[in-house]
């Protein structure tokens, strides 16, 4: 993937997707000085590009029955080259851990997990992240309340 520059015009088309990614051409032109045609070149470029890496659903995960959040910090055992390779497979394959980051400080990963309720909470991290043999010790805090949650970019805060 390339690097490209992005024009205000981009940062306008970036900024109107995050709020609506269903809007048409002719929508997004309505709000952006740009003909339909001009915005859909702009975002196919943007998609190429990999700036625009997909589309997505927003669920309410309490509405499909997945009501508990937590996070957890976990430290592993050893820290090669494989052994991340191998933790990070691993997680990949686990669909209850939405985000995963490596870190640095007290975890070495930080995750984002959602299950039903807190049976299912314990049963994931005793039954499932802790018998990854590379895990020497996971701590969970649970979510109480999402106070704010989003996934869009400060994208009026760049120069």
């Amino acid at each position: 993937m390339r690097k490209i520059e992005l024009d205000r015009f981009d940062l306008q088309i970036l900024q109107q997707l995050q709020q609506d990614a269903r809007a048409t051409h002719q929508k997004l032109a309505q709000e952006i000085p740009l003909s339909a045609s001009q915005i859909g070149r702009r975002i196919q470029r943007m998609e190429q590009s990999g700036i625009i890496q997909g589309y997505q659903v927003a669920l309410d995960p309490e509405q499909v029955g997945l009501s508990v959040m937590a996070f957890a910090n976990v430290s592993l055992e050893r820290h090669n080259e494989s052994a991340l390779l191998d933790f990070a497979q691993s997680i990949h394959a686990l669909p209850e851990v939405l985000e995963c980051y490596a870190a640095a400080g007290e975890a070495d990963y930080l995750l984002r997990i959602v299950v039903p309720d807190l049976p299912s909470l314990s049963t994931f991290v005793m039954n499932k992240l802790m018998q990854l043999s590379l895990v020497r010790s996971v701590k969970s805090t649970i979510v109480l309340n999402a106070i704010k949650q989003t996934m869009k970019l400060p994208l009026s805060s760049l120069p």
